[in-house]
């Protein structure tokens, strides 16, 4: 799978780590940085991530910084990407099952290095339920459309 990854800085050695993780368990990763610890702005490396996998350049991403919350934000503003921020396994397999979650955000000062790992080993694994949830991820991608709730 061709899986595009990207950080701040308080998670660029989470991001290395499964990076190296995900190429030796035979992945195509794209790691679009940063590749320093220095400061940097995670909406510049969010919009990066959501770019490549709105344009096709990635199946799948995995976004990452100190909390996880800013950079799924940036994500998810690209109206492609259905980013999931989580920080155990469960969830991370309830996203691409319920939501079609096509990017995983996780915090890295929130999720440690083997946690991460099964979050992505379930996110990878599993795949979109389709059925009740097709109708619901549908209107996650189309405008809103102002109406009263039934």
């Amino acid at each position: 799978m061709r899986i595009a990854i990207a950080s701040d800085h308080a998670a660029v050695d989470l991001k290395a780590s499964l990076a190296e993780w995900l190429r030796a368990s035979g992945h195509d990763v794209d790691d679009l940085g940063p590749a320093t610890a220095d400061r940097v702005d995670y909406p510049d490396y969010g919009y990066r991530l959501a770019q490549a996998v709105a344009d096709g350049s990635a199946e799948r991403g995995i976004a990452l910084c100190g909390s996880g919350i800013g950079i799924s934000i940036a994500v998810n503003r690209n109206p492609a990407c259905r980013a999931a921020l989580v920080s155990e396994p469960l969830s991370a397999a309830l996203a691409r099952e319920h939501n079609d979650a096509n990017v995983l955000a996780m915090g890295a000062r929130l999720t440690g290095p083997d946690m991460a790992k099964a979050c992505v080993e379930a996110f990878l694994s599993t795949g979109f339920g389709g059925g009740r949830h097709a109708g619901r991820v549908d209107k996650l991608s189309s405008p809103p459309i102002r109406h009263p709730l039934p």
